[in-house]
């Protein structure tokens, strides 16, 4: 008996090549058992590995060489074909109950397809150079418009449309969203503007992650258990509120009783329950990965705060608007430059603020699509269409639908086999809540990049879609028993599984988990949907409101026990911009909150949200904000993509090539009488080719 491992490369590709035919068989049976071949080659041959990392060595091997033989195209057109069984489709469509039966051939398809992805998309140390073409090759292939005209991602968002509109309940979601969200996870190049003075990522890494200020009853527990003798918490009374806060703080409140009671924000898990992420242990994130660019050069940081202040060119046109005003009594309207008869403060503070402007790319975008609305003829250029579809209708489906490809033909009959399916339908969902909420970001991310009208029309879907009630009832749970979940079981995590012997499995093993502190796949997910959160918002007054109609601030506060640096940075984000419409007395009754936002978040330099001056804070028609944000955007549609254009800009197609291609109607007799029609239209009238060289 031959072994894979064994056999000489030019062997393998012959092996694959026999596979590849076998695919193209009409016995649906036979098809599948190729396309399990392919899933085990995929996998790594783990049937003749000793140790997990022998696995994964051939998994990366196998896989390249199956994407080099074109197995990836074939199995797309057999996941074309699978979409498109209408057999399959009316057949879940009337069946009770789906389970993972209806699935299997799609499952194995899309497995192979996403080891595929996953591992070609990853760099490593060992990339031989084939394999670094073959990388670049992919990702140009998944996305450009070569399956029928469309880039694969918009077959896989075509599955979800059917999925969520009931017509193929039995499509397996997960493997979908997941096969999905790494299919447009690349890397995108910005616009030319000048990079932050930062790196997002490293700054957040440095910040330590912080105990939230005390609840009236965690503070009473403590003296509880101090009087038992038994092990107590530190106490949170003497520690300083969210951060390392020193004596300097501006913020620091003498007052002992401010340890922000706050009566919405008493939860503090189950009653009697110490919870792990309540031991001052602190979540730190992974080592992080060698640096891929060299840094850039730093500005100066004002002491102690962890972010350069950015401002924008709206705040230094109101700022000298303002002293124009005070010192010479009139305006000279967007002019940011003349500083003629304004004293010497005021040039140093212009200076200061120039120094820290900040373009945004939806700024430069904003205003070139502002200058081509008033003259269209210039600064065209075509644009792709990224995207179209998002996974955002609501699911009209119970949660038997959700878990069809989680629920076996047989339910359980015995105790064991019931944790076991409860602890897998449980991972099953916090995964699709993790692909999503990702999928999510990173289409916001790339639309922004791609053009801001094309982000803001995908944001305006979200809100009214009720996206930002729904983020905030996800985070109105326990968040510290989410973040601490263990919904899975280690022996059966792959590659383990497949290489040790199976340990018979009990309740008790079963309840144990996995040996992890915290759930990272959560942690990710909570923090996800919290930057979505910040980018639906961000300058949104109106949707700044619905945070605060709501009633955000106390879900936001619950949120801040979750001892991870990042989560807490866009949980301080989202209360930060409310807290101008919070009022006097929830500012004065929650000062250290407003401490860590000061020590924790960028700032503005002429920002007034700490006080709820600021004329942003001022009474606003909030309908008329997104009214008017909707008619930018569909002026932008119109220019770009209206394909009826009758205006009188439309440019003038002059290629020779394209325009004998058109497609004319003609008369059925015209073949019959054309020769005439020639000689009468064309040849027989005088051309007068100097009126060419003439000026109208």
């Amino acid at each position: 008996k031959w072994r894979w491992i064994e056999l000489a490369v030019e062997e393998q590709r012959a092996y694959v090549m026999r596979l590849l035919d076998a695919l193209e068989v009409t016995d649906r049976d036979k098809r599948l058992k190729v396309a399990r071949a392919i899933l085990y080659l995929a996998q790594g041959v783990f049937d003749e590995c000793d140790t997990e990392v022998d696995v994964l060595h051939w998994s990366r091997h196998n896989i390249f060489l199956l994407y080099e033989m074109g197995i990836f195209t074939a199995l797309l057109e057999l996941l074309s074909m699978e979409i498109d069984n209408s057999q399959a489709c009316s057949s879940a469509v009337r069946k009770p109950a789906i389970s993972l039966a209806d699935s299997t051939e799609l499952r194995v398809l899309l497995s192979i397809m996403y080891l595929m992805v996953e591992t070609i998309r990853v760099q490593t140390e060992d990339d031989r150079p084939e394999w670094v073409a073959a990388r670049a090759a992919f990702k140009n292939e998944l996305g450009s418009p070569l399956y029928n005209g469309e880039p694969f991602a918009l077959l896989l968002f075509t599955m979800v449309t059917k999925f969520c509109s009931m017509n193929a309940p039995h499509f397996p979601m997960k493997k979908v969203l997941l096969l999905l969200w790494k299919t447009i996870l690349k890397i995108k190049e910005r616009l030319n503007l000048p990079p932050l003075p930062e790196d997002s990522i490293k700054v957040v890494r440095a910040m330590r992650a912080a105990s939230p200020p005390a609840s009236a009853i965690e503070l009473i527990e403590q003296q509880q258990q101090q009087k038992r003798g038994r092990r107590s918490r530190r106490p949170l009374v003497k520690q300083d509120s969210l951060d390392t806060y020193n004596e300097r703080d501006p913020f620091k409140n003498d007052d002992s009783r401010d340890e922000e009671e706050d009566p919405e924000d008493t939860d503090s898990g189950i009653e009697g329950e110490v919870d792990p992420l309540d031991r001052d242990v602190i979540i730190q994130p992974p080592p992080p990965p060698p640096p891929l660019r060299p840094p850039t050069e730093r500005v100066n940081f004002p002491k102690g705060l962890p972010w350069a202040p950015k401002v924008r060119e709206k705040d230094i046109e109101h700022f000298l608007e303002t002293s124009r005003n005070k010192f010479i009594g009139f305006t000279l309207g967007n002019d940011t430059e003349t500083l003629v008869g304004l004293p010497r403060p005021i040039h140093e503070s212009v200076k200061t603020l120039k120094q820290h402007k900040y373009v945004s790319i939806a700024e430069v975008q904003i205003k070139r699509e502002e200058e081509l609305q008033q003259c269209p003829m210039t600064l065209i250029a075509l644009l792709k269409l990224l995207l179209a579809a998002a996974p955002t209708s609501k699911a009209k489906t119970d949660s038997i639908n959700i878990l069809a490809d989680v629920l076996p033909e047989e339910m359980p009959i015995t105790v064991l086999q019931s944790m076991k399916l409860g602890i897998d339908v449980n991972r099953h969902k916090e995964i699709i809540v993790k692909a999503i909420s990702a999928l999510l970001l990173l289409l916001l991310k790339h639309f922004k990049l791609n053009h801001i009208y094309q982000f803001e029309i995908v944001s305006q879907h979200l809100v009214f879609a009720n996206c930002i009630p729904l983020i905030l009832k996800f985070f109105n749970q326990n968040i510290m028993s989410y973040i601490s979940a263990k919904n899975s079981i280690c022996v059966l995590d792959f590659p383990h599984c497949v290489v040790h012997e199976m340990p018979e499995l009990t309740a008790e093993s079963l309840e144990a988990g996995d040996s992890n502190q915290f759930c990272w796949r959560n942690l990710f997910s909570c923090i996800n949907l919290l930057r979505i959160l910040n980018k639906l918002t961000k300058w949104k007054h109106s949707r700044t409101m619905m945070l605060v109609v709501f009633k955000s601030a106390p879900i936001l506060k619950r949120a801040l026990k979750v001892k991870q640096a990042m989560m807490q940075l866009y949980v301080l984000k989202l209360l930060k911009i409310q807290t101008k419409y919070l009022g006097r007395q929830w500012r004065k009754s929650n000062m250290k909150t407003m401490s860590a936002i000061y020590q924790k978040v960028r700032h503005r330099l002429n920002d007034d949200w700490a006080y709820g001056n600021d004329i942003d804070a001022r009474p606003w028609d909030f309908q008329a904000e997104e009214c008017a944000l909707r008619e930018s955007i569909e002026k932008f549609n119109s220019r770009r993509y209206d394909k009826n254009k009758n205006g009188d800009f439309t440019p003038v197609d002059n290629c020779l090539q394209s325009v004998l291609g058109q497609r004319v109607d003609l008369p059925e007799d015209f073949h019959y009488s054309y020769e005439l029609w020639l000689e009468r239209e064309v040849f027989s009238q005088p051309i007068q080719w100097e009126g060419l060289l003439q000026n109208p």
